[in-house]
């Protein structure tokens, strides 16, 4: 699977709920989802159905989840990116422009080297859109909401109109008002528990060294991409020259042009391998460690919520008014409070052991493909060398 392997995410061993994206269509402006689901949980009304979504009705979904006051503490699985297929389209529409330039042979490698890209790109937003709706389907809570059973078994499509002016205002307000909380207003607050206070630490660096490294991870795996063009270019001119070389030194042009060629395709692999198991994965973690920020963020929310219904309360008995509603609302925002930090603790124990789990694996896969695409080179360039010694 592009992105993530699903078996280093999700326990499998439960096939109470079994969610998949059995089949994608990319139309112009988006992207088409076949989901196909297999239940035995009684809350479906059939075992066994399927519906098309497109990626607003993921993000419709994802900000459900969100908004729900019951899932609070709860981390909620980071949304899919937007489908963006430009840069390819982009290439192709290069190629064509400038088919007068290339010969016959050229034309058919880069078009069948953009298609390539496309088809990657295209398997990687597919099975990230999959790891969404799968870690919703394995978790015990977040797979029983109402939302989520809408998305998966309602066969029509969701009618999502767009938001009008006040719901846009009102959705950059509530960005800003994030931000604001997590930069400014609860940036340098202590929390008196310590193990959260510790958390809290952790993921905001954490979370500002994925971006950057997941930053670096894309500009290497590109530049693979790009020494990979750039030979090409220059397999098809040492070809070229051998054709119009008459002497012995023909066939050796033709060799080492033949060699870069076998070159050109590791080196294509080797940035592919570094973008799915490496910037791929990272950007993953980074939005995973933002999902953690925004759970820490509730739960601090929460406890403020906690200590002004205690001063209010405090005030209320003093002026002998209104003591049983803010001993109420004190009882009410305490309970809250509770729940979303016994929740909050046990959901990010169990994201650091995924966490753990899936960095020993990418890295450990990430190098296995390093070595073997080395040693192929290698072994590819000395053939060459023998090759031409015996010319």
């Amino acid at each position: 699977m592009a992105g993530l392997e699903k078996d280093s995410e999700l326990d499998l061993t439960d096939q109470s709920l079994k969610v998949e994206i059995s089949d994608a269509l990319s139309e112009q402006e988006k992207v088409k989802f076949t989901i196909h689901t297999k239940t035995t949980l009684k809350d479906f009304k059939q075992p066994d159905f399927t519906v098309i979504r497109d990626h607003d009705e993921f993000i419709w979904l994802h900000e459900a989840f969100l908004d729900n006051p019951t899932m609070q503490g709860f981390l909620i699985p980071p949304p899919p990116p937007i489908p963006d297929f430009e840069e390819p389209r982009y290439k192709l529409q290069r190629l064509s422009e400038n088919e007068a330039t290339y010969t016959k042979e050229e034309k058919q490698k880069f078009k069948a080297e953009i298609e390539a890209e496309y088809l990657a790109l295209f398997k990687r937003t597919v099975s990230l859109h999959e790891v969404f709706l799968q870690r919703l389907a394995a978790h015990p809570r977040l797979r029983e909401d109402h939302n989520f059973h809408v998305f998966l078994e309602f066969d029509k499509e969701l009618s999502l109109r767009n938001k009008n002016t006040r719901e846009r205002l009102n959705t950059i307000v509530k960005g800003f008002s994030k931000s604001f909380d997590e930069n400014v207003k609860y940036r340098d607050r202590k929390d008196l528990d310590g193990e959260f206070d510790q958390e809290k630490t952790f993921y905001t660096k954490y979370h500002n060294n994925l971006i950057v490294s997941s930053r670096s991870a894309r500009k290497l795996a590109n530049a693979h991409r790009y020494v990979a063009s750039a030979i090409l270019h220059v397999s098809f001119n040492l070809k070229a020259l051998s054709t119009m070389e008459y002497t012995d030194c023909n066939r050796t042009l033709q060799k080492a042009g033949d060699t870069l060629e076998k070159i050109r395709k590791i080196e294509d692999r080797v940035g592919s391998d570094e973008e799915l198991k490496l910037a791929d994965f990272l950007s993953y973690y980074a939005a995973e460690s933002q999902a953690a920020l925004d759970l820490l963020l509730r739960r601090t929310r929460a406890l403020v919520s906690v200590e002004k219904s205690a001063k209010t309360l405090d005030a209320a008995r003093a002026k002998n008014r209104n003591v049983a509603t803010s001993e109420a609302i004190r009882e009410k925002s305490t309970e809250v409070f509770e729940n979303i930090s016994e929740n909050a603790k046990k959901e990010l124990e169990e994201s650091s052991s995924r966490r753990i789990e899936a960095y020993r694996k990418y890295m450990g896969e990430l190098a296995e493909l390093q070595i073997k695409h080395s040693k192929a080179e290698i072994k590819i360039l000395r053939e060459c060398l023998q090759t031409c010694e015996d010319l």
